[in-house]
């Protein structure tokens, strides 16, 4: 197939357009690199991005543009036609949105909007985008299930990812555009962001600095490694949403619709204490944390679990891959590239 992966120097989007070319698909790469973390990281994905593609069946080229801009939305698709989209383009981060909403207005909003007008006059027959589990917000109703509400988000970041999938539909039904929105649970694993918590805590213990553990460590993540998460997003983009038949008006489920629209959880469905991933670190790095205990942040959510039975009956995902053995790998992969 020929597949759109916006977001391709992102942590995710890196590791799903690998996935693509390995498979022998063409793969099109659209990020604008910015500098919301370090920007070495994303060049080094995309540097491998391209040596990948010259080992494997697969064409790729990439597209350094700024989605917000019509005119490169636009440019992006004069590559296509394409069989499939997958939107991983957004700026991520809760705390970041507390300080600077207006980048999230136009990475997950403006962007975003050009993008299903994008979809809608190309005849995109399935796009795939990123949602989150922040979306849950206030619900303490766990595990978390695609039928619950949604309506109380705890940070701007999570609004704008909640507008997505209320957007996503609205083009769902209007136009017949095919949309799946997937809510990610806690990703980590190589050339994961320094952002996250997995970065930052490795980091920390080698060079003998205090770990910071807000909620003074007692969150609760459903802690996801990344290739469990490619394997369900390229199953998710492989299989085109459909309307559900058995959706009623009167008794709406808010996950699926009378058009050919859904929201999927996609995570581990094994929730883990922050205790015990630090734990995991300390092991892999045969070093121990000086911990610092701090109070709950301003949007965090306390804890987090998934219920992925909709995405498991839809595509047979199932992630598989214990946080000892990812964190492991992680380890492994950051001692390699930063040469520690």
């Amino acid at each position: 197939m020929r597949v759109l992966v916006t977001g391709n120097a992102g942590f995710i989007g890196f590791h799903v357009a690998t996935y693509l070319l390995q498979r022998g698909d063409t793969v099109v790469g659209a990020d604008v690199v910015n500098d919301y973390y370090s920007p070495e990281i994303k060049e080094s994905r995309l540097a491998l991005l391209e040596q990948s593609a010259t080992q494997s069946a697969g064409e790729y080229r990439f597209h350094r543009v700024n989605l917000a801009d019509p005119a490169a939305v636009k440019a992006c698709f004069a590559d296509g036609p394409f069989d499939r989209v997958i939107h991983l383009a957004a700026q991520a981060g809760v705390r970041y949105s507390l300080e600077n909403p207006h980048a999230y207005v136009e990475s997950n909003i403006v962007a975003f909007t050009n993008i299903l007008e994008a979809c809608r006059h190309a005849n995109v027959k399935h796009l795939t985008y990123a949602s989150t589990s922040s979306v849950y917000g206030a619900n303490t109703a766990m595990p978390f299930s695609e039928r619950q509400g949604v309506d109380h988000p705890l940070q701007f970041y999570a609004a704008t990812k909640r507008a997505n999938e209320l957007m996503a539909h609205s083009y769902s039904h209007l136009f017949g555009l095919p949309t799946s929105g997937l809510r990610f649970f806690t990703v980590y694993g190589p050339w994961g962001r320094p952002d996250m918590a997995l970065f930052l805590f490795t980091k920390n213990i080698l060079a003998g600095l205090p770990i910071r553990l807000f909620n003074n460590g007692e969150h609760v993540r459903d802690f996801t490694y990344v290739d469990d998460i490619v394997e369900g997003v390229v199953r998710a983009s492989d299989d085109i949403a459909q309307p559900d038949p058995a959706w009623n008006s009167d008794s709406p489920n808010p996950s699926t619709s009378n058009a050919p629209f859904r929201v999927l959880n996609i995570g581990n469905s094994s929730p883990v204490h922050l205790t015990e991933y630090v734990a995991a670190i300390e092991e892999a790095l045969g070093k121990k944390a000086i911990r610092e205990l701090l109070p709950l942040q301003p949007g965090d959510v306390p804890s987090t679990y998934a219920d992925v039975s909709a995405l498991m009956d839809a595509v047979g995902y199932r992630p598989n891959t214990p946080v000892r053995l990812g964190v492991a790998r992680f380890v492994e992969w950051y001692r390699q590239y930063f040469k520690v």
